[in-house]
């Protein structure tokens, strides 16, 4: 029966997105890189729209998708065409039937094949993403493919919801900026790209992993190794950031920075409240400092919140100041309680997108106040070409400007993807915790026209999975590619690393205090987003008061501060989530 038996894999539906061979996709939406929708047309390179194709058969109507028209007729020869495609034992590469226990050799998937479609009943395999709850149907692959993303804001403001003595807004809670918010010891490359680190353990729960892709930067450079800066500060001045914590946390971080930036390097700086002002044109700093310094401490809150027009303006600047051969980057400080001309972060982006496109220009957002707009910053930094974080204290902000100046002002990689690809000869279901709002279609992991993330030196991505493997199964488990640009060429370069299931043959709780941090991180993100001790959905689950102990346990292993903050976090869930 060939690849008959292969069960297909569960799939997220989400209201608005199309259905494309190897994942949803925005149809025509702005962020998506390769313009408007392409279903259909010859330059889109997974060629024309596919669906209930001969090619592709097995494709049937998901729930919440609309269909073209279609005649009885065609619809009957689709139906005998899926028939005959299910048991002829037609090419590709998922051969491995359910139940299958390995083989001796991997003949399993590889990043971005040519997929095929079986017509297996019963219990679906495969993928399961986002949240369980949510509404599912099949999808005829074992590939998972997400734009790359460094972002921490998610984890910094939940923090700071527990310390003020509330539990976050579920809807705040991102589990990959968790994870991603702690060091890691992954092998670093030698020259700009990745290093690829693949890894797992054994859950409680029978026959579940987690398994965990690392990707690792290089180091970031020695100070006078890296090119010069030309950073356009965006500073919001409005009524709200009159709270302790909020602008004048910004100017003090803005003074320190400046300090440690470069001569070579350069600063503008862009205020707005109703409007925006450009304060300061881009100024090579040298004998400078003074005026920058001054700009920095003049700035106090007035009105209301114009983010729109603060980053336009800011791109503006950022375009008139351009320096060929430094890093351009434009940073937005503000709590993102945008309440005045535009507030959709689409339009925004629209507004600049030939500055981020043309010139290459990213985005650094730095997120403050007990009351921030965390969707809108999110929305703004992932689909324009950069990465957020949060800082709600002194400590945070000398992390982020002092100790993290290089990676998070330098690129060393631009529109960076990752790859996974599961094995369904030994893989029954996996689910990747975190990223939904990262997702690619898998056709798209080799289209660089397709958008993915800016990764800095010294950074690490870190993805986990939960693996159901299939009882008795050996052998090869993963394939885990990640494909990125040079930053200053634009050439294309792929790295990869492969997971056998002996790997995980360890208890998670015993396994690499590294991999058991990212386990609490992930965890604690999923209990907050489920309804805390009643509500996680993740294989392994611990109640919050017991995977404090574990973060406990772990802190002392690595004397990490930063994981007995995460103790305290997770303890203080506890006690509010009763």
């Amino acid at each position: 029966m060939g690849n008959d038996h292969i069960r297909r894999p569960w799939r997220t539906v989400r209201p608005g997105w199309t259905a494309r061979p190897g994942g949803p996709e925005r149809a025509g939406s702005p962020e998506h890189r390769g313009g408007p929708e392409r279903a259909g047309s010859p330059e889109h390179r997974g060629g024309p729209e596919r669906a209930g194709s001969p090619e592709h058969p097995g494709r049937s109507e998901r729930p919440g998708r609309r269909w073209r028209p279609r005649g009885t007729l065609l619809a009957l020869t689709l139906a005998g065409s899926l028939l005959l495609t299910g048991c002829s034992g037609g090419g590709g590469s998922h051969s491995s039937a359910d139940g299958a226990h390995g083989s001796g050799g991997y003949s399993g998937p590889l990043p971005a094949p040519n997929r095929t479609s079986g017509s297996g009943q019963g219990e679906p395999d495969g993928e399961q993403t986002g949240d369980a709850r949510r509404e599912i149907a099949p999808s005829p692959d074992y590939l998972s493919t997400f734009a790359l993303d460094v972002d921490t804001a998610s984890y910094g403001y939940a923090r700071r919801s527990l310390a003020d003595g509330r539990l976050p807004d579920p809807t705040t809670v991102r589990p990959e900026e968790f994870v991603n918010s702690f060091r890691q010891d992954y092998r670093r490359p030698d020259g700009n790209g990745f290093s690829v680190t693949v890894d797992g353990a054994r859950t409680r729960d029978e026959d579940w992993s987690l398994v965990r892709v690392g990707l690792a930067t290089r180091t970031a450079a020695r100070e006078g190794e890296r090119p010069p800066a030309a950073l356009t500060f965006v500073i919001d001045v409005s009524g709200s950031m009159g709270e302790p914590g909020r602008l004048d946390l910004a100017k003090d971080s803005l003074g320190v920075m400046t300090d440690q930036l470069r001569d070579d390097d350069s600063v503008a700086l862009v205020t707005f409240s109703d409007e925006a002002e450009t304060v300061l044109p881009m100024t090579r700093l040298g004998h400078h400092r003074g005026r920058v310094h001054d700009a920095v401490d003049a700035l106090e809150p007035t009105e209301s919140t114009n983010l729109g027009a603060g980053v336009r303006t800011g791109y503006d600047t950022a375009v008139e100041g351009l320096r060929k051969g430094a890093t351009n980057r434009v940073v937005l400080i503000s709590d993102a309680l945008a309440n005045t001309g535009e507030t959709d972060a689409d339009t925004i982006l629209e507004r600049i997108s030939g500055a981020r496109r043309e010139h290459g220009i990213t985005l650094f957002g730095v997120g403050v106040g007990s009351e921030y707009g965390d969707a809108l910053m999110e929305r703004l930094a992932d689909k324009g070409d950069g990465h957020t974080t949060y800082v709600s204290n002194d400590d945070d902000a000398r992390k982020v400007f002092c100790e993290q100046l290089p990676e998070n002002i330098d690129l060393t990689a631009r529109d960076a993807k990752a790859q996974v690809a599961f094995d369904p000869g030994t893989v029954r279901q996996f689910r990747l915790l975190g990223y939904d709002d990262r997702q690619v279609a898998d056709q798209d992991f080799r289209d660089d026209r397709v958008d993915g993330g800016e990764i800095g030196p010294g950074h690490t991505v870190t993805a986990l999975y939960a693996v159901r493997t299939r009882p008795g199964a050996s052998g090869h488990l993963a394939t885990a590619s990640v494909r990125w640009l040079d930053p200053r060429t634009r050439t294309p370069h792929e790295e990869s690393g492969q997971l056998e299931t002996g790997s995980l043959d360890g208890d998670l709780w015993t396994s690499a205090p590294r991999l058991q941090v990212d386990a609490v991180a992930a965890y604690f993100a999923d209990a907050l987003r489920t309804g805390g001790d009643r509500g996680s959905t993740l294989p392994g689950a611990l109640p919050l008061s017991e995977l404090a102990g574990r973060a406990r346990t772990v802190a002392s292993a690595t004397e990490d501060g930063a994981v007995r903050d995460l103790a305290d976090s997770v303890e203080r869930a506890s006690r509010l989530a009763g």
